[in-house]
């Protein structure tokens, strides 16, 4: 309930307190950037830079929040293979939201390949240790079928640790896709569920809006320092990826995951999963017309 109520007061202006100086003024709050676009060498510097451009983790994370922080990390493959998110990008993020005053820090996906292969060769449970977060294993026991409310997708299981935080980063890793062309932001969720997963993928990309609408992350920051662009969504080789030392950071999944679709010389407009986003006005898909704050570092 926390996270939804924080949702809806940052829509209806709750950043008020934060410009109040301004506004007793008389002033016009400043607008903060839709997307915060950070390049650099360092992925660990790029991540908390990005999310700076936004306005900081305190815009998201209120002290005593528990939080989870939802990377990929479904493959057994190392950082170099660009399958799983790059474990330094989710370091930054565990440490901002102490920074913010989080009361807990929480990393967990369900993985593909067997779960602690893929925490430990990709190189997030020892940063998330390094970081002083809490690497958590999906219990079967901790999942509950729910209703999505969907227009494909009308239940589901669950993975409660998940949806019970207070406030949920969402930090997948650019990749192609064999079935949706590009899996992002939104098309992380998969591995905020259990069950029989390879069942949606017979209509993915409405089971990805189904999902992106269900969970709503307070933040969702994507990981495109080395991004696979072949042979998705596990690769296997370092010719499959390309380095663009990137990190986008947003509170509209659509339009990062819009901006992650440029990373593959792709409109948003040839992504499916997003035309349906727009049009059940789940965020905004079109570049030109966003404030986008890039940096270099």
């Amino acid at each position: 309930m926390k996270r939804r109520a924080f949702i809806r007061d940052v829509a209806v202006g709750g950043l008020a307190l934060r410009w109040a100086p301004g506004l007793l003024a008389g002033q016009a709050a400043p607008a903060l950037p839709h997307l915060g676009v950070a390049e650099g060498a360092s992925p660990y510097a790029i991540t908390k830079e990005a999310v700076a451009a936004i306005g900081g983790m305190s815009r998201f994370v209120a002290r005593g929040d528990k939080v989870v922080v939802k990377p990929n990390i479904g493959w057994d493959r190392t950082p170099e293979m660009a399958a799983c998110t790059n474990p330094e990008v989710v370091k930054a993020l565990v440490e901002l939201a102490q920074e913010a005053g989080a009361k807990s820090v929480i990393v967990i996906d369900n993985t593909t390949n067997q779960a602690r292969r893929c925490y430990i060769r990709s190189g997030i449970q020892e940063a998330v240790k390094q970081a002083g977060g809490t690497m958590l294993f999906v219990d079967e026991h901790r999942v509950k079928k729910m209703s999505l409310g969907g227009e494909w997708l009308k239940e589901w299981d669950i993975v409660l640790d998940v949806i019970e935080a207070d406030k949920i980063i969402n930090v997948p890793i650019a990749k192609h896709h064999s079935l949706c062309r590009v899996t992002l932001g939104m098309k992380n969720w998969l591995g905020g569920i259990s069950g029989a997963r390879n069942q949606l993928h017979q209509r993915i990309d409405e089971a990805v809006v189904d999902l992106a609408a269900f969970f709503k992350p307070a933040l969702t920051v994507l990981d495109a320092y080395r991004i696979l662009v072949r042979n998705g969504p596990q690769g296997g080789r370092i010719s499959d990826t390309e380095l663009r030392e990137t990190v986008v950071a947003g509170v509209d999944a659509a339009a990062v995951d819009a901006m992650g679709a440029s990373f593959f010389e792709l409109a948003p407009q040839d992504v499916p999963y997003l035309r349906m986003a727009r049009e059940r006005g789940l965020g905004r898909i079109d570049l030109e017309g966003l404030n986008i704050d890039k940096r270099k570092i």
